[in-house]
This record gives structure tokens, C-alpha cells and sequence, in this order.
């Protein structure tokens, strides 16, 4: 099977071009292929096919093999791949997945897709939408208990849904200690997407994220417009903030008045090669 292994801010995949190859079985496929000792290593894998209704369609599955409706970082390295190795020539494509059909526009420098930016749609704060098992409107600065300590939690879902937690170090975390305690938290029926942010200032915060079924990444792209979105219902942030991330920087604005989450950043491609499946 032929692949590219491609990153946005870090987050990486690994990319099939499903018009030219077959995955029997993606699930299986993803656990094989994201291992970083044994596979290629990466968050998981993406797979690009015709649609129907849109440009392209991409369905995404997590390392442990479990899938994702939507992936923000993924889906800028997909408008990079289809770009590049010449599947289109156009500079604004709408990508079907499982959380709708997303418009994106090509940033492109010398020939290639540079930075790309995202129509992410409008956030979700219904709690059983997102789901989470709350009783008010919505959850937003709610103290929760997690494994005996108390965090004040507000949820948003993106198409993935997300809990938002506002500390003051993000450095110090241990992710890899608490992270799975708010992945499987029994409020979170799909189980959860957490983000850790320190507010720098009005127009800037910092963020770590611990991502149900891939563990701590280096970005996740949702993950920051959940968090944005998060920051503006709290009165923390301005309506337009760039977050940093530990593998680099997004650009996510919370358009109120047409309610829907604008993302801009990198794609980036690693390399490509073929494995046996």
C-alpha cells in the first residue's frame, strides 16, 4: 500500500489515496501503521475518497483504531495532498466527513499548498450533542470531580467532542497520568477530547491536549477551536486568538455573529513510501 505521512502542527498521519488503493480494514490498518516502533508511526490514519456531495471525502481513525468525524489538522495536510499530487486544481475545495461537509481555501506558495484555512462550522453546546451527561443548556465553568480533584470544566464539540480546562502551567501537567481519567470520565458517554489552556493574554493562550484514543499530541485542530470557542464563552479571549500548540501555532477566529470557528494553519508533508499490509 502506497502512503504519504504528512503533519499539521506535529499531529501526524498517514495518508492513502483510496482512488488508487483499497483498505480492507482501516481499523485494523490504523493500529498496524501508527505504531512508532513496529509501523511508520503517526496519530493515526486518513483515508481520501471521491464523494458525492463534495470535493473529496476523508474518514479518519484514531492510533487505537477506533474513528474519528473529524480531524482539523488532518484535514488541511488532506487539501495539501489532493493539491499537490495534482487530484485538483482548485484552490477552495469542500471535504465531506462525518461531521458535514467542510470549505477550505489553499494558501499556496511556489506552486504548493502552504497554509490553509478551515471553515470548521459552528460549535456545538448541547450537552447531549456533544455529548456529555450534564442538565443545564449548556456546560460552560462547571466543577467536575476527576479521579478526586476538582476542575472546572466547560464542553464544546467541534465534530469530536472536547472539554476545556483553564490552568495556570500547562508545563507541568502530567498528561499521561490524568489524560485518560478525563478520556473516560463516566459524563462522557464517546469519551473525550481534553484541552489544558493558559491565557497569555486577550489574543493568545497556550495549549496541550490529551486526544481519546491517540493519548497526548502535538495538536490537535478541533481541539483549538473547541478551545477558543471556550475562552470567548468564559469573557478570557478576544474573538480571534492564535494558539500555541507544542508542535506549532493555529490561527482560530470565533465568527459570533455568523457562528462558525475559522482555522488557519501549516500543512506539511514528511514523506512518502509503501508498506505491506
Amino acid at each position: 500500500m502506497k502512503f504519504a505521512k504528512m503533519q499539521g502542527c506535529g499531529n501526524d498521519y498517514i495518508y492513502v489515496d483510496c482512488f488508487k488503493e483499497t483498505v480492507e480494514n482501516p481499523q485494523e490498518t490504523a493500529i498496524k501503521i501508527s505504531d512508532r516502533h513496529f509501523g511508520v508511526g503517526s496519530d493515526g490514519l486518513i483515508l481520501i475518497y471521491p464523494s458525492k456531495v463534495a470535493d473529496f471525502k476523508m474518514t479518519m481513525y484514531n492510533a487505537d483504531g477506533s474513528e474519528g468525524k473529524m480531524c482539523g489538522n488532518g484535514i488541511r495536510c488532506v487539501a495539501k495532498y489532493v493539491y499537490d499530487f495534482g487530484l485538483t486544481d482548485k484552490t477552495e475545495l469542500k471535504i465531506e466527513t462525518l461531521s458535514g461537509i467542510k470549505t477550505l481555501k489553499l494558501n499556496i506558495k511556489d506552486k504548493k499548498v502552504d497554509t490553509v484555512q478551515v471553515d470548521m462550522g459552528s460549535p456545538i453546546l448541547v450537552p447531549e450533542q456533544i455529548p456529555v451527561k450534564f442538565e443545564g443548556e449548556i456546560m460552560v465553568d462547571e466543577a467536575v470531580a476527576v479521579n478526586g480533584l476538582e476542575y472546572h470544566l466547560t464542553c464544546v464539540s467541534m465534530g469530536n467532542p472536547h472539554a476545556v480546562v483553564f490552568v495556570d502551567n500547562i508545563k507541568i501537567l502530567n498528561l499521561e497520568k490524568i489524560g485518560p481519567d478525563f478520556e473516560q470520565h463516566k459524563i462522557f458517554p464517546d469519551k473525550v477530547n481534553t484541552e489544558f489552556i493558559h491565557i497569555i493574554d486577550k489574543n493568545t493562550i497556550e495549549m496541550r491536549v490529551w486526544e481519546r484514543g491517540s493519548g497526548e499530541t502535538l495538536a490537535c485542530g478541533t481541539g483549538a477551536c473547541a478551545s477558543v470557542v471556550a475562552c470567548v464563552l468564559n469573557g478570557l479571549t478576544g474573538d480571534e486568538v492564535l494558539v500555541h500548540l507544542l508542535g506549532g501555532d493555529l490561527k482560530i477566529k470565533y465568527d459570533r455573529e455568523k457562528n462558525t470557528v475559522l482555522m488557519t494553519g501549516p500543512a506539511e508533508l514528511v514523506c512518502t513510501g509503501e508498506i505491506q499490509i
